[in-house]
């Protein structure tokens, strides 16, 4: 395995950006899942998604995210 390969896919998308605009991207993805957790049961509903979502996605570091967000 190379030094530069990763399992994770925040950083493998991101790595021909800048360090602070990974930064960035990192700590934004780390206030929308903060975000998210504080929703209530009825705002979850209106988005589609359950409470046991919304833990699992919010437990979720901060460079962990699918790679179509980073398109």
């Amino acid at each position: 395995m190379s030094a530069h390969s990763t399992n994770t896919p925040l950083v493998g998308a991101m790595h021909h950006m800048g360090f602070f605009s990974r930064i960035v991207e990192m700590i934004a993805v780390h206030k929308q899942r903060r975000d998210l957790a504080k929703l209530d049961d009825r705002a979850l509903k209106d988005i589609g998604i359950s409470r046991y979502e919304a833990e699992v996605e919010s437990s979720r570091p901060a460079w962990d995210v699918p790679h179509h967000w980073m398109d």
